[in-house]
């Protein structure tokens, strides 16, 4: 037994020395630029959760809820308790409840409808929910979201909900894109961002765009939150 301890305990530091490097790499890869870096847990356990809060990060995100709320409720207290839990995956009004009761935020609220349903929830139990509403910008199909249209229409009773907070805007890019449809889809999501700022008379702090495959295009247009799993954990 006190040899396997050993072994646990050898495993434990590679998987946070591994996670130091890449997170590392990471922020030399995006320097000057510092957005706040979300690890992406959804495709680990609660173990990789732990490590990577031991290598340093505090911001966490998944994208099921009923399995990242029973994940999170298995961590250790002093892990749970100390940091951000972000839900970035498609949210389905009949999960939103119980996402409003476990994530500190949601990134990907993309209508009016679910966002009434968000602040529903927070109101009942005296919550008030900072959300990230979704831009499809790319136009996709197969992706949830707003085009910028219904999002100019809809932002103002978004922004009078009673319990929900908008802090900006999340966007996810096209698979395979060009790094010039990139860096345009990004930059769009950044100028968006800056009207409805100016339209409404809001603050809209937070872009959460880029993840493992285009996030130091992202940070270069101006993205305030990354969303890295396989560049970390890998």
């Amino acid at each position: 037994m006190l040899v396997f301890g050993h072994f646990l305990v050898e495993v434990r530091l590679k998987m946070q020395y591994k996670i130091k490097e890449n997170l590392r790499t990471i922020q030399e890869k995006i320097a000057p630029c510092k957005p706040n870096i979300i690890a992406v847990t959804k495709y680990f356990d609660e173990n990789a959760i732990v490590e990577a809060y031991e290598a340093g990060l505090r911001d966490f995100g998944e994208s099921r809820v009923i399995e990242a709320s029973e994940k999170i409720e298995r961590l250790p207290e002093f892990v749970k308790n100390n940091s951000t839990f972000h839900f970035i995956g498609h949210l389905q009004s009949n999960k939103a409840k119980r996402a409003v009761e476990r994530f500190d935020v949601i990134h990907s609220v993309d209508s009016f409808r679910l966002a009434s349903k968000i602040s529903e929830y927070a109101q009942e139990i005296g919550k008030v929910q900072n959300i990230l509403l979704q831009l499809n910008n790319a136009n996709e199909i197969q992706k949830s979201g707003f085009s910028k249209d219904e999002l100019f229409s809809d932002f103002e009773n978004i922004l009078n909900l009673p319990s929900v907070k908008v802090i900006g805007l999340m966007n996810m890019a096209p698979l395979g894109a060009e790094d010039s449809s990139l860096h345009t889809l990004f930059r769009n999501v950044r100028e968006t961002r800056d009207e409805l700022e100016l339209k409404f008379n809001c603050k809209l702090p937070e872009l959460s765009m880029g993840m493992s495959q285009d996030y130091e295009i992202a940070a270069e247009e101006g993205a305030t939150i990354l969303r890295i799993g396989r560049k970390l954990f890998g």
